[in-house]
């Protein structure tokens, strides 16, 4: 392949080819990092492509590509937001990769400017925040309007969304700033908000992110502005551009006032006149790295003179007057010693490395994830291996590859959960395809688990106690006195075999606040079928679908009745069959109650819960309707009304539909082209109706869904 030539050796034919992939290459990696917030190369592989695709033109330059990546900044607007015109370019910087280069950075702009070897050149270094570029337009003092970088020319107007973050005024501070000027900076999220949001969307059962970069850029451009609200953004200014007038002489000042404006600038900040003080402010920088609660992937150097960076201007898509020192990419070697498993709040377990200790990038490492294990077996990795490590997004160390085979016996995935010994499985979804990580079933019982299990329990649209909330769950686990859900409504007991005070002589409660709480549980003792469900937290068993499991089965006892028939004969029985038939539930879910039945755990902890509390029976749908309470089975081709129309008709009319025929249907309707369903409803004896009669059925009931 031409990728392996050296540039210096390239034919014109192949140097032709080789821009043409690199040129594919970047625009795909620009696409997706400016507009998708997911990264398809890393920040070394992307800054190699660029850099070849430079040393080609250069050597080549009658074969610039008119769409060549040299010439362009990020990626264009997507469709979902409206587009902003910048008014001046949002470029990006060339990049330093070794002291020499800046020296050639400097020497370049002494030779511009024609600056004797005595003459003082100052330059501003700042850490390289990676996170989501932002320009922000104030119109006397006033923020008018906020729009990513997009092409460089023409952005994404998030307006809306830039108004949530704390760090941006609405209005500008202290005085003196321009009629009109463009205030730049970068959105970002710090390390510890961004763990906390990924265990929350975890938590949700939602897709986490893979680094604080993409989750600040996803973030802001969220269609939603509530979304972007709850999520915790920061923003650094850093620079301006198309001022209606001068308000500083020197990029440090210019800061300055930025921060005097209202805006956060960051203190690493300084000054220096010459490259040896620069090179010393990029290490101290960068041993500082690891420290400063937010990722950083190099340095920033700037011209200090405002008026100098005007006479130095713009190359293509960068300036003269600055550049990006970037970081080395960090990483080690060093022995993978054993594999251990971490299990996670929401029951999924997760392989660990424990490595013997190496530098990577100024800090110690020890751990480092491994993911799960379709990813052990793609490196083929097991305890004894030398390995090479790489600190992913400079913050998560990753194992990257094996360098020498240690000898040692191939590691597999446990198939029971480390800490309480219940079955760790990959769930398999509804089109059939298995989790990429293996969960522990033991849920409430996992104690790895159970205090976001029991916080869920208590919740407000599962058992929704009031007064026992996130805060008092921490606390009585903590104290010991509530491990599990049939706890709770033991609390007072529990406090006394504990030998504690009792709970009114707690801090935070008297008499009377004690007294509130246990009646609140008290009234719980009695409760709805879908909250009693949803509040076990069993995976792909959410509040919509334990409301269609109560709507279904009307009383506890049918339900879990159908869950043990369904455990016993496997996926293939009829009972299965009945909890996946529901229209608008699939496998996964009826996967995840027969998983959570097989625990011995589960089922002992379910007993005593029950032997607490009263599941209330769901009340069946008021109608005087013909097939109120029926089940119902639609199949075949309909041609007076779409499926979904059907279904939603048939429920209107308090009807059950189901999408799987068994001996408790009462009515299939069949269209043309009915096949398997209708041969089964014959051979069950199930009354069958055509569209026509299913209409003269339900007479001018039909209308509203």
């Amino acid at each position: 392949m031409s990728e392996a030539i050296p540039v210096e050796a390239l034919t014109p034919e192949e140097a032709a080819a080789e821009l043409a992939r690199l040129a594919a290459l970047i625009a795909e990696a620009d696409a997706a990092y400016y507009q998708e917030d997911a990264p398809v190369l890393s920040d070394a592989e992307y800054d190699a492509a660029r850099q070849r695709n430079l040393a080609i033109e250069a050597r080549f330059p009658d074969l610039k590509r008119e769409d060549s990546p040299s010439d362009r900044v990020g990626a264009a607007a997507q469709d979902g937001f409206t587009k902003a015109a910048h008014a001046a370019p949002m470029l990006s910087l060339d990049n330093a990769f070794s002291d020499e280069d800046v020296e050639e950075f400097a020497g370049r702009i002494r030779r511009f400017l024609g600056l004797g070897a005595d003459e003082t050149l100052d330059i501003t270094a700042e850490p390289k925040i990676d996170g989501l570029s932002l320009s922000l337009t104030y119109e006397k003092g006033g923020l008018k309007r906020a729009a990513t970088r997009g092409n460089g020319q023409v952005g994404e107007d998030v307006t809306a969304n830039a108004k949530t973050l704390k760090d941006i005024p609405a209005k500008l501070a202290g005085q003196g700033w321009p009629d009109f000027i463009e205030i730049r900076g970068e959105v970002y999220m710090s390390h510890a908000d961004f763990a906390a949001l990924n265990a929350r969307e975890e938590a949700a059962g939602r897709k986490i992110f893979a680094n604080p970069r993409n989750a600040a850029a996803g973030s802001l451009r969220q269609l939603d502005t509530a979304i972007t609200k709850s999520r915790p953004l920061n923003f650094f200014a850093y620079a301006f551009a198309a001022e209606s007038a001068p308000f500083a002489d020197t990029q440090m000042a210019a800061v300055a006032a930025l921060s005097d404006w209202g805006f956060k600038t960051n203190p690493l900040m300084a000054c220096s006149d010459g490259v040896a003080r620069l090179i010393e402010t990029y290490r101290d920088i960068e041993k500082q790295r690891a420290t400063l609660g937010y990722d950083i992937d190099g340095v920033v150097y700037k011209v200090n003179r405002l008026d100098w960076q005007q006479r130095l201007g713009f190359v293509s898509r960068a300036p003269r007057w600055a550049i990006a020192h970037k970081f080395p990419a960090e990483k080690a070697t060093t022995q993978l010693e054993a594999i251990d498993i971490q299990v996670g709040r929401t029951g999924s377990l997760t392989p660990v490395a424990r490595l013997t200790p190496v530098t990577v990038g100024g800090v110690v490492v020890s751990n480092a994830t491994l993911h799960n294990e379709d990813e052990i077996e793609r490196l083929g990795v097991k305890p004894g291996d030398t390995v090479e490590i790489q600190r992913a997004g400079d913050v998560i160390p990753q194992v990257l590859r094996v360098v020498k085979d240690g000898g040692g016996a191939p590691w597999h995935m446990p198939e029971t959960c480390p800490v309480c010994g219940s079955a760790a499985v990959r769930e398999i979804d509804d089109k059939g395809e298995a989790d990429v990580r293996r969960r522990c079933t033991g849920g409430l019982v996992c104690p790895a688990q159970a205090v976001e299990r029991l916080k869920h329990f208590v919740s407000r649209k599962a058992l929704d106690i009031d007064g026992l909330g996130a805060k008092q769950v921490q606390l009585f686990h903590e104290k010991g006195v509530v491990r599990a859900p049939q706890d709770i409504f033991r609390l007072a007991d529990r406090i006394a075999a504990e030998g504690l005070p009792p709970l009114e002589e707690w801090d935070g409660f008297g008499k009377a606040s004690a007294r509130k709480l246990f009646d609140a549980i008290d009234a719980r003792r009695n409760v709805p079928f879908a909250r009693f469900l949803n509040g076990l937290g069993i995976r792909h068993v959410g509040q919509t679908t334990s409301q269609l499991y109560a709507r279904h089965f009307l009383t506890w006892q049918a339900f879990w009745q159908t869950v043990e028939r369904a455990a016993e004969g496997g996926a293939d029985s009829e009972a299965f069959a009945e909890l996946t038939g529901i229209d608008g539930v699939g496998q996964a879910a009826a996967g995840a109650l027969v998983d959570f039945d097989a625990e011995p755990h589960n089922r002992d902890m379910l007993a005593a819960l029950l032997s607490e509390v009263t599941i209330q029976d769901e009340e069946a749908v008021a109608s005087d309707s013909p097939v109120a309470g029926k089940t119902i089975v639609f199949t075949g081709t309909l041609e007076r009304m779409t499926r979904d129309e059907a279904k939603a008709r048939a429920s209107a009319l308090g009807a059950k539909v189901s999408g799987s025929v068994s001996a408790k249907t009462d009515i299939l309707v069949a269209g043309p082209g009915a096949g398997s369903k209708l041969k089964k409803a014959e051979t069950l004896g199930v009354q069958t109706l055509t569209e026509d009669e299913w209409f003269d059925l339900i007479g001018g009931q039909a209308g509203a869904g």
